[in-house]
């Protein structure tokens, strides 16, 4: 090959280079700063020292201690049974108003699909506030039902927008092909467009399901002193002083939140 036809290396001036490394370091500086509380609170949940500051030694007997105190695990029991109530319906409601906005066209689509998505930026206090002035106005005893509809109220338009999200790649030919041979328009939603939409469905579930399960805002405002979650449960710990427990349970929680993360980006991928 002669030297004209070979490639020529693009170069870039010095002063990009200098860019380039300025903002690397900056985007580690952030990491850092963000990551290295949650790495510290990791490490001391086998420390073992009980008051927690000073490193003493490596020990699991916090992790052990953990199952065998029961307001943590009520409020396990609690963060589970909402996590999952929340998060059916919020996939009823995200799949069933996303394919309705789909579907139908109507006067006023616009302004309630962006309606719907309020949940996802209005402060969490307000949120919570908001809800309390609404239950209390009717009446309605704070409890597991008022902690199941308020997780219910912020988590749906996350399924809601992954439904979206889905459905903006449908052939309509799916549909129609499925009419044609003889389906009833329900058939079809059920046979055809609900698994074509399930990678969608089930990483929004699993979002929600999170979701649900970290919440701590919107739950203390609605909550009852029987239907406290563990996030609930370890921010009323904490105020009291540090406990090496609520480390061996954070670093399970963490833990747990993160699989069901990365399991929601998997399945988000595992279809085109």
């Amino acid at each position: 090959m002669s030297e004209s036809a070979q490639p020529k290396r693009i170069r870039f001036p010095q002063g990009m280079a200098l860019v380039q490394a300025l903002t690397g370091g900056w985007s580690a500086l952030v990491l850092v700063f963000f990551y290295a509380p949650i790495a510290f609170l990791i490490a001391f949940s086998f420390n073992d020292s009980k008051l927690n500051v000073v490193w003493e030694g490596f020990t699991l007997r916090w992790y052990a201690q953990v199952w065998q105190d029961t307001r943590l695990i009520n409020g396990l029991k609690n963060s589970l049974l909402i996590a999952s109530l929340s998060t059916a319906l919020a996939v009823l409601l995200g799949t069933g108003a996303a394919w309705l906005l789909h579907r139908y066209r109507y006067r006023g689509r616009r302004a309630i699909g962006t309606a719907a998505y309020l949940p996802m930026v209005i402060p969490e206090i307000i949120m919570g506030i908001s809800l309390l002035v609404f239950f209390r106005s009717f009446s309605v005893p704070l409890g597991i039902t008022t902690v199941v509809i308020a997780h219910t109220t912020f988590c749906f338009p996350f399924v809601m927008a992954a439904v979206q999200a889905r459905l903006a790649g449908l052939d309509p030919s799916l549909e129609e092909a499925a009419l044609d041979l003889g389906a009833s328009p329900l058939r079809a939603f059920t046979h055809v467009i609900i698994p074509y939409l399930m990678p969608a469905i089930a990483s929004g579930a699993l979002m929600a399901f999170a979701l649900s399960l970290d919440e701590l805002i919107v739950t203390f405002f609605v909550k009852s002193a029987g239907s406290a979650t563990l996030p609930v449960e370890i921010f009323g710990r904490v105020k009291k002083g540090l406990d090496p427990m609520i480390n061996a349970l954070s670093t399970l929680f963490i833990l747990f939140t993160v699989l069901l993360l990365l399991l929601s980006e998997w399945v988000r991928k595992a279809r085109p």
